[in-house]
């Protein structure tokens, strides 16, 4: 079976395509949660998988041998994530022509955070690549790589306005990005409301929503204050109470994924792009909901395992 999984023809819906979002282990134990997750959802078929990438030595190679690993022993089609971050355009480029090596053809480039931390300001290192739309250009240069690039529905913490920002997304399309990729929303009116500006602009490569399921609200919360994402009342008060609770947490948190998911597949989506934490039960349950499932082969084979 190749090619995107396709929703079930049955349930009503437009054909999906899904891809997942993964970041490399620190910890024996993290290794093991990975793969048995990669594992888990590597039947689906996706379109792709996205590793992560962090500034620094140990990190850069954690993501690379993690990629190397995905494209070794799986069928899947990695997405190895790199930034512009406390490294010169020769390293940076090394790192991009390793990927090639390794046989990976598609990147997700972004500018990254700052090396002191989220909330502080930014700076380009004087040797390297000093934005994503640079770094996209630098990529491009370097081979006939797929580029990735970062959306943010309601714009990314650090820019003046959505306008400015939708300035900043033009300027990686017009260096070679071929897709962009949202932060993660949870009011889907956020999300079209965003498409409609980015069309008026004339930018009409896909721009894929970005997914994050619900497993943890307070930690979800935390991730949404540090990236500019806003948390409505009614999801709060979905898990108000929850925090010693955590069976019920589960089924909250999948009936808040399924519904959101739902919803955009029914208002035209046809891509959608689920940000795991490495787990994958919650995100395998909402595909499922999707019409996505494993070729009959592979449920085969794991029942007589």
């Amino acid at each position: 079976m190749s090619g995107p999984v396709r929703a079930s023809r049955a349930l009503g819906k437009p054909p999906v395509s899904v891809s997942f979002e993964f970041f490399p282990p620190k910890t024996e134990e993290m290794e093991r949660t990975l793969w048995a997750s990669i594992g888990r959802l590597a039947p689906l078929n996706p379109r792709f998988v996205s590793v992560t990438y962090g500034a620094g030595g140990s990190t850069r190679e954690r993501t690379h041998a993690t990629v190397a690993r995905i494209v070794k022993e799986t069928t899947l089609a990695p997405a190895a994530h790199l930034t512009c971050v406390a490294a010169t355009k020769a390293e940076i480029d090394e790192v991009v022509r390793s990927y090639a090596d390794a046989g990976v053809k598609h990147i997700v480039a972004l500018r990254g955070d700052p090396t002191t931390g989220v909330g502080t300001a930014y700076e380009p290192h004087p040797g390297g690549y000093a934005y994503a739309a640079d770094l996209v250009a630098g990529i491009k240069k370097l081979g006939d790589f797929e580029v990735s690039v970062s959306a943010y529905p309601e714009k990314h913490p650090e820019s003046p306005g959505l306008d400015a920002d939708i300035d900043v997304l033009k300027g990686k399309v017009e260096a070679g990005a071929s897709r962009a990729i949202s932060q993660f929303f949870f009011d889907n009116d956020v999300y079209f409301r965003y498409l409609d500006k980015v069309h008026a602009r004339g930018i009409d490569i896909p721009i894929v929503p970005g997914i994050l399921p619900v497993t943890n609200f307070k930690q979800a919360a935390k991730f949404a204050a540090a990236t500019g994402a806003s948390v409505p009342d009614w999801l709060a008060a979905r898990f108000e109470g929850l925090d010693d609770d955590p069976e019920t947490r589960k089924l909250i948190a999948a009936a808040v994924a399924a519904e959101q998911v739902m919803d955009l597949v029914d208002r035209g989506v046809t891509d959608i792009h689920f940000y795991t934490l490495n787990r994958a039960d919650l995100v395998y349950a909402v595909c499922h909901l999707l019409g996505l499932r494993a070729p009959v082969e592979v449920k085969a084979e794991a029942a007589s395992a």
